[in-house]
């Protein structure tokens, strides 16, 4: 039997809803059976943390006496984009502090970035802000130096163009060197092997043909009532996949959104990469509605039924080869150490399933208390759609 959205929330506005993580389905399923089950559980809570470089936030200072229409930027020295209205600016995850030598010493050490801002201002810490303007008529300030926190802008706004992708690479260093990626410090050698996945926690792997995500779904993004407000950039859903539907690659993106003042700062923290850059590891939570068995069967999905690919960030992943290596469950990457070409290779996790544990349990105890309603989409994610390449014409190769 069915159930629509406005059903399973007047359960959960009478206390009456029952919710289980996505690790905790899968037991009571195989236990109850899906046509059992499917009568029984309303909600089902997904939910990742790990790096998401493609993130950042709108700001709103609001406006000095006199006033200033800002053209040029820095937070505690991290650049902010300013091309928009007169006191918003916006600040990118991977933006590097003004005079970082990046790689020019390689391997950089990227100690501080727009992820690290982030974090503080989430954190309620004081920073600076330093501001250009050329000077107007209406806007004649043409320069402003002061101490803000969180509670003095007006708006901080966490806008995501890319957020919780739906599987991805799995990666490996073949060279004789050490390499530095967005996935870690990759060994010479095959030496180690790295990921970054909830797996059977993850969002979109238990919904992996957008049957109940989409434009418009409730999140939980660190802790803030956030949505989708559209599908994440590379959002590439027409890739391989299993029998069980789970693409074996990276596929859907969501693009995700959130009032930084309502977020937690253990969810919101600044990562520095060596050799590569700064991000921010976020956590995202996202409730699946059991409309029917079907959609409750993809919340059963295991570590072991999900594939990973290994690609060889050497040569590979960089010459965009499409090369495969080997292919993983995520079961065999989480008992940290797997085979590849006869060789015992070491596995970690960029991601943390602990505290995607921990974001399930949260949004499952929120919707529990009735502090936590879902939305209908307003329009699904692609599923068929496809990603091109940037065609390179004249110039420098």
């Amino acid at each position: 039997m069915a159930k629509t959205y406005n059903e399973i929330n007047e359960k959960i506005a009478s206390g009456k809803a029952v919710v289980l993580t996505a690790e905790e389905v899968i037991d009571y399923v195989e236990r109850k059976g899906v046509a059992a089950a499917a009568k029984e559980v309303d909600v089902v809570t997904t939910a990742t943390f790990g790096p998401m470089c493609s993130s950042g936030c709108f700001l709103n200072f609001g406006h000095s006496a006199p006033k200033i229409r800002i053209s040029e930027a820095w937070i505690s020295d991290v650049p902010v984009y300013c091309g928009i209205a007169a006191v918003d600016v916006y600040l990118g995850a991977t933006q590097l502090r003004h005079n970082d030598p990046a790689n020019m010493y390689f391997p950089g050490e990227f100690r501080y970035g727009g992820g690290h801002v982030i974090e503080e201002l989430v954190a309620g810490k004081k920073l600076q802000l330093f501001a250009l303007s050329y000077g107007t008529d209406d806007y004649p300030r043409r320069e402003v130096r002061t101490m803000f926190d969180i509670n003095d802008l007006n708006q901080a706004i966490m806008t995501n163009p890319r957020n919780c992708y739906q599987n991805y690479n799995v990666a490996v260093n073949s060279s004789g060197k050490r390499i530095y990626t967005y996935l870690g410090i990759l060994e010479p050698n095959m030496k180690n092997m790295t990921y970054c996945s909830a797996g059977q926690l993850s969002p979109l792997l238990n919904d992996p043909l957008y049957k109940t995500i989409g434009v418009g779904t409730s999140v939980w993004l660190a802790g803030s009532r956030g949505l989708v407000y559209a599908e994440g950039t590379q959002h590439c859903s027409a890739v391989e996949r299993g029998a069980n539907d789970v693409p074996v690659e990276g596929a859907g993106t969501l693009a995700l959104t959130g009032n930084m003042k309502e977020m937690i700062p253990e969810f919101v923290r600044g990562v520095s990469l060596p050799g590569y850059g700064v991000s921010l590891a976020l956590g995202v939570g996202i409730p699946i509605p059991v409309l029917n068995e079907e959609i409750l069967r993809y919340t059963t999905v295991r570590d072991r039924d999900i594939i990973g690919c290994a690609i060889d960030y050497s040569h590979d992943y960089p010459e965009k080869t499409c090369k495969v290596l080997a292919r993983y469950s995520y079961e065999e990457l989480r008992s940290g150490q797997v085979e590849l070409h006869g060789k015992k290779v070491a596995v970690s996790a960029m991601s943390s399933y602990h505290k995607a544990l921990k974001i399930a349990e949260l949004l499952k105890s929120e919707i529990q208390r009735g502090d936590f309603m879902l939305s209908e989409p307003s329009r699904l994610l692609p599923l068929n759609q496809s990603m091109t390449g940037l065609t390179i014409t004249g110039g420098a190769k």
